[in-house]
């Protein structure tokens, strides 16, 4: 399987010289398509920093990442934008819906920022909110939905734009075991069945026996159990 992702000796240091922090510390990892790995660690370990590197949301301080075998750090802000609306599904703790957006219009709007037409971005948001038992949905407003559906709704929302990689910031927190469990089960699924490269930043070790591989992270460091 190809690489999708990798990181070569990542550092992130914040703050001047005399008085910097290193939050990330000569990181390497390499996650390949079909791939879905677990990152624990304890609370200000740098797991949200290195997943906005990896998302291409952040710049490192030294290193480089490669995306879908391109290395990014020399791009520009629009082409780091487009990387990150091709290549990138991202999936944070909080559903983050738009709360005057019908569930099928939050994916439509991706769709369509992503290039796609009008019509094939409605036509794919609705097979992806069916295949996620939320057919019923489509014109309902995030509201109205349990936690669990807006769960969902973000995962449909992740897939919209056909990603290489799914980077996911501690998706179930918000969800019961049981509707938890279900979210990184449709994770998983998608990973193995479409050939997707994903990593999941969890506190949450019932789930890992979902994940080909789990990496710990502390200090800003990473091992492999």
């Amino acid at each position: 399987m190809s690489t999708q992702l990798r990181l070569d000796n990542v550092s992130k240091i914040y703050g001047a010289e005399d008085t910097s922090v290193k939050v990330l510390k000569d990181i390497s990892l390499e996650v390949k398509a079909g791939e879905f790995v677990a990152i624990v660690g304890p609370s200000g370990s740098g797991k949200s920093t290195f997943l906005s590197i990896a998302g291409a949301l952040l710049s490192p301080t030294n290193g480089t990442v490669t995306i879908g075998g391109q290395e990014i750090s020399r791009l520009s802000s629009q082409q780091l934008t487009d990387i990150r609306l091709q290549k990138i599904g991202f999936i944070f703790q909080s559903a983050n819906l738009i709360p005057y957006l019908t569930v099928r219009d939050q994916l439509i709007l991706i769709g369509e920022l992503a290039g796609m037409k009008k019509s094939h971005s409605k036509k794919k948001a609705t097979e992806l909110l069916s295949r996620l038992g939320l057919g019923h949905r489509l014109h309902h407003y995030p509201e109205s939905l349990s936690g669990g559906e807006r769960q969902r709704v973000a995962i449909a929302r992740a897939w919209m734009n056909d990603p290489e990689i799914i980077l996911a910031d501690e998706p179930t927190a918000s969800l019961d075991s049981e509707r938890g469990r279900d979210v990184v089960h449709m994770l998983a699924d998608e990973v193995k069945s479409r050939g997707k490269a994903a990593v999941m930043v969890t506190h949450d070790h019932r789930m890992l026996d979902l994940c080909d591989r789990v990496v710990h992270m502390e200090d800003g460091k990473l091992s492999v159990s």
